[in-house]
């Protein structure tokens, strides 16, 4: 009953597996709709000559021009006089991709700078540096001082994503590249010098470098480089750069070298102090800048997680943004769509312009101006707070208090509209005394809306927000008052009157309704600005003014879109509501909904147990009435036409969602959308609050909804193979390990080795061994984690997600046996019914070498492998090994089909013939045996008896048990390695070094384990010392092998099975030379074993 079991349960798994499968690549290949808008320019790349005693052939450097006319190169390299901006492309890039940037800072300096807005912008912390940068500060230039030279490096297309060597040659590059910038700028300065022109300036300092994906990551390579000359690099912005780890962890030494880069910029960061503690020098890279910019969620081949730079560079010095909540950007993009998508490029240019000090035309010298410049161009003054006010409402109001801080008091420095911008409070019209706790504003009418705190405030709604399309200063302001006034001048200076209007906070607005012609109704336009305050901001004050503008005279042009502004007093706990997980999963198979009466509050917080980076949410809102539900006209109109009259009436819904590693995703328009965000839920170092998500919703009150949810299947099963197939890779290594484990047991115990099958399925037996093996490497890396001073995840999800990537690995690995084994039976079937209808013998066994080949195949396979993965690369060794491992599959398992087959024939004709008498039943089985013994080979436990053939059949069995084990261990090895081989494809016949020892090294470990392991007697043994009663056997191994992989899958380092197998080899290795010397000594110390039947 339990073998039946495991067989369902195996079932079960494989089919739950390939539908996965099937759902995610459904989910990834749907059409993806960026709103990117298209960047145009008019290229030439001008290429920059290499000095005669460089070698440098292979790659090469151009400086981009934009212009459709024909220039001199020469006479125009000679000229160069900006801020020089290398760019380096990524994996596969090109040099040429460079035009969109390059041509948009160019524009970009020729049309000035973008218009200043009156929005409320970030705020940046440096602890180190003593308290927050108020970028409200930072002067905005009226003209760029000095324009931008682009060059761009030529990688050839090479592939550095899938090999380190690559990787390493192309930073070396990038370090002569950046050196050979600054010496041109000095020979096109002496050259204009000597030619009698006038020289203004200075040469410049440093080089700025863009990277792309892998580009990204060269350029912080170059920085670590011992031959870059000090402070050649000051600054860096990567575009979709992993900088965790490599976006395919398959190669050892690609996750070393980043693993080596990554470790000298944490210790670039570093104060060095003497063994005293005094003070020997600053940082080594502190005057660096790093900012990491990511595509979002529909980046799938780089993941935010990886393009995070916590744990390499302190937020002093950088940070990492998402393009979803990039000030003027708000769009998520696929991996290549970032470099020509206007909105990105765009805003990066101006961003790179303004950090050109006007004093001296070079960039800031101070990273802390520098870093203040990122934070203003990039960041999104949306708070985080926004989406946690019912949680800090109360512990912040009592913090002040207590530390005789008075609520409000952070506010007064709010800077006020600029005097610039007309607004004549004399001029409104009579003001409008609001008596409930919602406020509408339909038209700029001039007018000014008093709003009594105390009053409208009650029953817990300390809360206002307020969503408008109008521009701040200019269309609407907001003040707070200690009393009422006619204007702020008729209150004495103890009670001022505080103006909050720089508190609005810019957000995406979807497209606005267009009005056909004037006076007709249209939908109402969507907010693109949002406003609040909470208690603490309200404090000591009694009234809150709405000052509306009067509205713009237009004449020969249609009327601007409908203007909105609708505001309120809300209680946060009000509109919360959580989505339990049980709801979430619930929601796959049935749509969940939730009906949103009118005067329900403006602002509701949805909190969802399970991160929507999981599991993405389908959201909905279908208006279902907005006040007039009772008049005639509406009980007669069908339900789509009170959709359009609700939409005239109240503002399109907008989310926004924050995540600990993505930030910010604003969705605007919502009535129907699929809601997703980048996070990184369950991983061994995922930050707190990832495995959740809260959503603000901003929704109109005068209208009720009908809210949908339901989780998309499709997308959820494509962003778990997204976000987790690293820690699956490894997991399945983990698996196979176990199966050999269970095989190498049984032989220890004088059992038939199982099949690959069985001994996967006799692990994953509930409870045991199923959970004893995956929660104990799950446990102790919790354990590691509570030691050390690493990240502690959140316990729940991290175990939920490494059991659910466990099982699937099962289920992958289940496959690969399955499609392995059938193949090996269609061949040996093949063979064996060739072999037996025409009597087929292979005329290749009178070659000499193939004789030499069969008669010692481990000594051939060893030095063809061990030199091609030396001298070639390591894939064609593993690639012999994997032929070796077939061969012997092949004929064991042929010889068990003959053995079957002749013991099945013999079996029969004595049943028919036996009651023929005793004479004719001796002949026939003597003629039986005979020819039974011409087909199979000599054993040296052979009998006489009925039973010898099934007894080699068996034993034939068996030894296919064990290679083909070895042989889907070993496959997966060699799969880790196609990447790279891809990339050595390319490069062939280029001038190819070795490869890396790392991998030849751990590849001969390998090796050694597939040769030494080939049969089941040459497994390892060894007693503990001291003890003559415990041993350390190759099960023992082949289970610390599988925990270790488990390690590396938690730390997403697949590539670390590697190490598990090498050890492996060695240890086997070592004991087959111990061996053989005991042998010859004859002083064996394992004990004798019974295996009658084996030989």
């Amino acid at each position: 009953m339990q073998g039946v079991r495991a067989k369902f349960s195996v079932i079960v798994l494989v089919l739950i597996t390939l539908g996965i499968a099937a759902a995610s690549i459904y989910g990834l290949l749907k059409p993806i709709s960026n709103g990117c808008t298209m960047t145009y320019m008019y290229p030439t790349y001008i290429p920059i000559s290499t000095p005669k005693n460089v070698s440098a052939e292979k790659y090469g450097l151009y400086l981009y021009h934009e212009g459709w006319q024909k220039i001199d190169f020469d006479e125009h390299i000679k000229q160069l006089s900006g801020t020089p901006v290398l760019f380096i492309p990524g994996n596969g890039g090109s040099y040429k991709q460079v035009r969109s940037l390059a041509a948009e800072s160019e524009r970009a300096y020729q049309g000035g700078p973008l218009e200043n807005e009156l929005y409320q912008q970030a705020t940046l912390t440096l602890e180190e540096d003593g308290g927050p940068i108020n970028v409200n500060n930072i002067s905005v230039p009226t003209q760029y001082s000095s324009f931008m030279d682009w060059f761009a490096v030529d990688l050839e297309g090479e592939h550095s994503a899938m090999d380190g060597q690559i990787l390493e040659e192309h930073t070396e590059y990038v370090v002569y590249a950046i050196h050979r910038i600054l010496d041109q700028y000095k020979e096109s300065r002496d050259a204009r010098k000597s030619e009698g022109a006038a020289i203004y300036g200075s040469l410049p300092r440093s080089v700025i470098l863009v990277g792309h994906s892998m580009g990204g990551f060269v350029a912080r390579a170059a920085i670590v480089h011992s031959h870059l000359r000090k402070s050649a690099v000051e600054t860096i912005i990567t575009l979709s750069t992993p900088h965790q780890s490599p976006p395919v962890t398959l190669q050892p030494s690609l996750g070393h070298y980043y693993t080596h880069v990554n470790q000298e910029w944490r210790k670039g960061y570093e104060v060095h102090t003497s063994r005293s503690g005094h003070y020997i020098s600053g940082p080594k890279l502190g005057h660096i800048v790093v900012v990491s910019i990511s595509g979002g969620i529909h980046d799938f081949q780089v993941r935010s997680k990886l393009e995070s730079l916590d744990g390499i560079v302190p937020p002093t010095h950088g940070f990492m943004i998402s393009t979803t909540s990039m000030q003027n950007v708000w769009l998520s993009m696929e991996h290549q769509v970032i470099l020509w998508c206007n909105q990105v490029v765009v805003q990066v240019s101006h961003t790179l312009l303004h950090l050109i000090d006007s004093k001296t035309s070079q960039p800031f010298t101070e990273s802390r101006e520098r870093l203040a410049i990122f934070t203003k161009m990039l960041h999104s003054g949306v708070p985080e707070s926004w989406l946690k006010q019912s949680q800090a409402t109360q512990k912040s109001l009592h913090a002040s208090s207590k530390n005789g801080i008075l609520p409000g008091s952070h506010v007064h420095t709010l800077p006020a509209c600029p005097s610039t911008i007309r607004w004549n409070e004399a001029g409104l019209e009579r003001d409008l005394y609001i008596q409930t706790p919602t406020v509408t504003v339909l038209a700029m009418d001039g007018r000014r809306r008093w709003l009594d705190i105390k009053k409208l405030g009650l029953n817990g709604k300390g809360h206002f927000v307020f969503v408008t399309n109008l521009v701040p200063c200019s269309g609407v302001r907001l003040h707070l008052w200690p009393e009422k006034g006619n204007s702020a001048s008729d209150l004495p200076l103890t009670k001022r009157v505080l103006e909050v209007t720089s508190k609005m906070v810019k957000i995406p607005s979807g497209p606005a309704p267009r009005q056909i012609e004037p006076g007709s109704q249209t939908e109402q336009a969507p907010p693109s600005a949002v406003f609040m305050l909470d208690p603490k901001d309200m404090y000591g004050f009694k009234f809150l003014t709405i000052s509306v503008a009067p509205p713009p005279v237009f004449s020969g042009r249609p009327p601007p879109a409908t203007s909105m502004a609708v505001g309120q007093f809300f209680d946060p706990d009000e509109g919360k509501t959580v989505f339990s997980p049980y709801l979430l999963l619930q929601s796959m198979v049935s749509q969940q909904d939730m009906i949103l009466k009118e005067d329900h509050p403006l602002a509701l917080d949805l909190s969802f147990s399970i991160s929507l980076g999981l599991l993405p949410v389908k959201f909905s809102l279908e208006p279902t009435g907005c006040g007039i539900q009772k008049s005639e006209l509406v009980e007669e109109v069908k339900d789509m036409e009170i959709n359009k009259l609700c939409k005239r009436r109240c503002f399109p819904p907008v989310a926004l969602a924050w995540d600990v590693s993505s930030g910010l995703h604003i969705f605007p328009n919502l009535y129907s959308h699929t809601i997703m965000v980048d996070s990184s839920p369950g991983y061994w170092d995922s930050p707190k609050g990832s495995e959740k998500t809260t959503l603000l919703l901003l929704v109109d009150p005068h209208c009720s909804y009908k809210t949908s949810i339901s989780v998309s299947v499709a997308a959820a099963a494509g962003r778990f193979m997204l976000l987790y197939w690293s820690q699956i890779i490894g997991f399945s290594f983990a698996v196979v390990f176990f199966a050999l484990m269970q095989q190498a047991y049984s032989w220890e115990l004088d059992l038939p080795i199982p099949s690959m099958l069985t001994a996967l399925e006799s692990n994953m037996r509930m409870p045991l061994p199923f959970f004893s093996l995956v929660i104990t490497p799950i446990v102790a890396a919790l354990f590691y984690s509570f030691m050390s001073s690493q990240r502690f995840p959140s316990i729940i999800s991290f175990f939920v997600i490494s059991i659910l990537c466990y099982a699937f690995a099962n289920g992958i690995v289940v496959v690969l046996i399955l499609i392995s084994q059938w193949v090996f039976y269609v061949a040996a079937s093949i063979h064996v019914f060739i072999k037996k209808w025409w009597q087929w013998e292979t005329s290749l066994l009178s070659f000499k070498v193939v004789r030499i080949v069969r008669f010692n195949p481990s000594l051939v396979t060893v030095f063809a492998a061990m030199s091609l993965a030396c001298f070639v690369h390591p894939a064609f060794g593993l690639a012999i090994l994997l032929f070796s491992h077939a061969l012997c599959c092949h004929n064991a398992l042929s010889s068990f089909l003959t053995a079957s087959f002749r013991s099945h024939a013999r079996s029969r004709e004595l049943f028919d013939f036996g009651d023929r008498g005793s004479s004719e039943y001796k002949r026939l089985q003597i003629k039986s045996d005979s020819r039974t013994n011409k087909s199979l080979p000599v054993d040296e436990h052979s009998s006489n008896s009925p039973d010898s053939a099934r007894s080699y059949g068996d034993t034939q069995l068996e030894i296919f048990h064990h290679q083909h084990g070895l042989l889907v261990l070993h496959l997966m090895s060699m799969l880790m390695f196609i990447p790279s081989l891809v990339a050595w494809f390319q490069r062939f016949g280029t001038g190819q070094r070795f490869p890396w020892f790392l991998d030849s090294a751990l590849t001969l470990g390998i090796i050694l384990h597939g040769v030494c392991g080939s049969k089941p007697e040459y497994s390892f043994w060894f007693p503990l010392p001291g003890s003559d009663r415990w041993e350390v056997k190759q099960s023992f191994g082949y289970l610390l092998g599988g925990f270790a992989c488990c390690l590396y899958a938690l730390t997403m380092a697949p590539y670390g099975a590697f190490y598990a197998m090498a050890c492996i080899g060695i240890v086997a290795f070592t004991f087959r030379i111990i061996d053989r010397r005991n042998r010859e000594r004859g002083d064996a110390y394992y004990s004798n074993r019974k295996h009658s039947h084996r030989h």
